[in-house]
Parts: structure tokens; sequence; C-alpha cells
């Protein structure tokens, strides 16, 4: 390289140290505009990422790509232990080349990504194995959720996805910038994705995305009937005493509709309140419908059980985890 040129390239080197924010390694691998170039500028290194180091006049340096230990470091000849998580691949050259300095004047050091096996995500909500996933290399909605368990039988319609800004718009319909939190976030319904009615909607997942899948609003229909469990509401906010039971497939031989009661829980008390509800007059036609809200239960007696309390029957059925989860 002739004297100008590393004139030129020493004056980058300075002027890159006296940036506010790190600027990205462009010499090798250029890219091909502008999101690109935010992308590998922002993007963090860490454990299991794969680097290319070029430093020009030193012939020590392998040419071979450099992995990026569980501590976050990886050895590099003349320099030793290089500590590189946690570091922008224009932060670790930079560094390099401070720590070049010592042993050869104005060096030139390009740093690119090989291999990125550093993408933590977090999947919060309604999936099995819900935290902090780190994942390998690019991956789809569907294929982060698979990694995370998979959703569970309580989820709600709808996944919520949070990207930070820099890696530009999330390519959804409806989606929105939070500029005061320089986020987006967009949304997904949870059948087309599954069942690939849309597959624009299972987008690529980028670092430090944040998944959410809220856990469904449900009523539960428990006692004497044909399909005891928990029931999904959907988009409906609430649903009748008779569509609650018709989700349950109808009574039992032994039932006793017209001791039937709606336990709903009430903001600030830890137990129920119980409404009584004629289910046999309401079938009848000779009393009004009633309505249940999210997280009521329809408890349907037989004669065994018809004086039993609302903490008596919250336990007796087991209302949680396992509990059987109905979806329409």
């Amino acid at each position: 390289m002739g004297f100008r040129a590393q004139i030129l390239v020493s004056a980058l080197a300075v002027a890159a140290y006296a940036q506010p924010e790190p600027v990205p390694a462009t010499l090798v691998n250029a890219p091909r505009n502008a999101a690109e170039s935010i992308q590998r500028s922002s993007y963090l290194l860490g454990s299991g990422d794969q680097i290319s180091i070029r430093v020009a006049e030193a012939d020590e340096i392998p040419d071979k790509p450099f992995r990026i230990d569980e501590k976050g470091d990886f050895d590099l000849p003349m320099v030793g232990r290089v500590h590189a998580a946690g570091l922008s691949v224009g932060e670790l050259q930079i560094k390099l080349v401070k720590d070049f300095a010592v042993f050869i004047k104005e060096p030139q050091v390009t740093v690119s990504v090989t291999d990125t096996r550093s993408q933590p995500v977090s999947i919060l909500g309604a999936v099995n194995a819900p935290g902090v996933h780190q994942l390998q290399g690019r991956k789809t909605l569907v294929e982060v959720l698979a990694v995370a368990g998979g959703l569970r039988s309580d989820c709600g319609y709808r996944i919520k996805i949070t990207r930070r800004a820099l890696w530009g718009p999330i390519p959804l319909p409806g989606a929105t910038m939070d500029a005061d939190a320089h986020v987006t976030v967009a949304e997904v319904a949870v059948k087309g994705l599954l069942e690939a009615v849309g597959p624009k909607d299972n987008i690529e997942i980028k670092p430090d995305d944040v998944i959410t899948i809220p856990i469904a609003e449900m009523i539960y229909v428990i006692g004497d009937v044909k399909k005891s469990g928990g029931f999904v509401l959907g988009q409906r906010p609430t649903v009748s005493a008779m569509q609650a039971l018709a989700m349950a497939e109808g009574l039992a031989p032994m039932a006793k509709p017209s001791d039937a009661r709606i336990l709903r829980q009430v903001t600030g008390e830890s137990t129920r309140t119980e409404i009584p509800v004629d289910l046999r007059k309401i079938m009848a036609g000779k009393a009004g419908d009633v309505t249940l809200q999210q997280n009521d239960i329809l408890f349907v007696p037989t004669n065994t059980f018809k004086k039993l309390g609302a903490r008596s029957i919250d336990a007796m059925f087991g209302l949680g985890a396992s509990m059987a989860v109905y979806r329409p």
C-alpha cells in the first residue's frame, strides 16, 4: 500500500475513536444499503459468533475465522486473549487497531462476522418454555415459537412483536412506531400463522426482539356436563350461559340445571361470589339468559354436589393448568 493510502487509513482510524457511536467495519463485505449498515453497526457480538480478522503486515494472523467462546473471548496471535462479547463489529475493530498499534505502525485491521450464533430473543407468555432464547442463525417466527416449546393450549389469538427501531419497521400490516421507546410494534394472528393462511406473517425474527403471547380470556363450565373444562372466548368479550352450555356439549343425564351457579371473582376479594342461575327455566324460555364474563365459572351440579360452596368447587375441580382447555 502506498504512503498516501496508509495516511488515509490512519486518519479513518483516528476519526473512529472520536465518534460517539462506533463506526461499522465497511472495508470488508461493504453493506449494500443504509439499512444493512445500521444492522451491522448495531449487532452485538456474543458467545458462539464466528468472526474473520484481517491485519495488514501481520503474517501471524491465520487465514481462518475465530470462534468467540462461552466467556465471550477468543485468542488472537500477537495480542493474546481478546474479549469481544457485547461489542459491535466497529467497536471490536477499533479495539484491535489500538492493540496492534503496539507492534505495527498504523495497523490496518478489518473485522467481519462470518457466522452469527448470538441472537437473544425474549419469548414471553403462553408458551411452554418462556424466557430469553439464544438463536443460531436466521429464524422465522414459527421457528422461534418452536424453540420456546410451542404455544400452550390457553394462548390468546394474537402474538405481539416488539422490535428495536434500529432494525427498521416490522414488515407487517398495522405495525406502529413508538418514538419514545425507540421500538416498533406489530401483531400476528395465531390461527393464520399456524395454518399458513398468511405466509407473509411468518417474518424473520431479529436479535433482541420481544415476542409476547398473552393468555387467552376464558370461561369455565364444570360439573355435570358432557365436556367439562375451560373455553377460550376468542374475540368475544362475553358469552351467555346458553352459549357456554353449548360449548360444553350440553347437560349430562344426572345434571340439576335448576341449581346451577355462576362463580365470579370480585376484584379485591379472595373468594368468588355465587350467582344462582336456573338453566332449566332459561332453556324453557321462562327466564332470560344471563351473561358470563371473563374467568367466570358456570357450575352445573348433580344431587351430590348441589350444596357445595365456591371455595370447595375451586378445589374439587382443580381449576388451573391441569384442566382441559378448548378452543373454538
